[in-house]
């Protein structure tokens, strides 16, 4: 299974009223591993950004008027993350201002939608941890993911802890060292996180140490003069 772990930064909170994407950041993980494959563009949106988002990510304008616009990466980035499942932090959000500059090109773009699935870990997490604070920077907390580079919002870095938060909330990434069928670490710290305890793995004793433990309890009891309190 192909899945794309997606962020993005913009000028403001609302597409509806002009604001749009300066960053995206996308890894890749398959079959719950990350390859290591990312997509990562820092985009000029041709308007001015608002203080209160610069607050947030640190990203000015002057930083961006030498960077592609959306159009001219909107060929790369569909190719990317078409036919995966995208897994998306408040994916409304996202999704909204994609679907924004997607419709601005034209015609024939279509939506998120029609390239590929999506995941919200929002609403995962709530469903999850219901009354609890659901950010990427508590889950970060909850699954033991350290978020200590994360001063300022960044798609990249915002997307790659989101896969290691997701890998963890869903059970663990697959083990790469541990015997097969032990439970990985990430998988460990979920189950703690879910208040679950992790599957215990049951080695039962073999003929010949179930004879040794029987000949161990009747030297001890011998020992004893029958007075062991295991027998009725």
């Amino acid at each position: 299974m192909r899945q794309i772990v997606l962020d993005t930064e913009t000028t403001g909170l609302d597409p509806a009223q002009g604001h749009r994407i300066i960053e995206i950041g996308c890894v890749e993980i398959v079959d719950r591993r990350l390859t290591g494959n990312r997509f990562h563009r820092y985009l000029n949106p041709e308007r001015e950004i608002e203080e209160g988002a610069v607050r947030v990510h640190g990203i000015t304008l002057e930083e961006l008027r030498d960077k592609p616009r959306f159009a001219d990466v909107a060929d790369e980035f569909l190719d990317f993350v078409r036919g995966a499942e995208l897994v998306i932090h408040n994916a409304e959000f996202d999704v909204g201002f994609l679907d924004h500059e997607l419709a601005r090109l034209g015609d024939g773009w279509g939506r998120i939608a029609d390239h590929c699935r999506v995941l919200d870990t929002l609403k995962l997490a709530r469903e999850m941890h219901p009354g609890q604070r659901n950010s990427l920077d508590a889950l970060c907390r909850r699954y033991g993911v350290d978020a200590s580079r994360r001063e300022l919002h960044g798609a990249l870095l915002d997307a790659e802890l989101l896969a290691e938060v997701y890998l963890a909330m869903t059970g663990g990434q697959a083990a790469l060292t541990l015997e097969a069928g032990a439970p990985s670490a990430a998988g460990a710290r979920a189950a703690a996180a879910r208040g679950e305890r992790p599957p215990l793995r049951v080695i039962r004793a073999s003929a010949e140490e179930l004879e040794a433990h029987r000949r161990r309890m009747a030297a001890i009891e011998e020992a004893s003069g029958g007075r062991a309190v295991w027998k009725p």
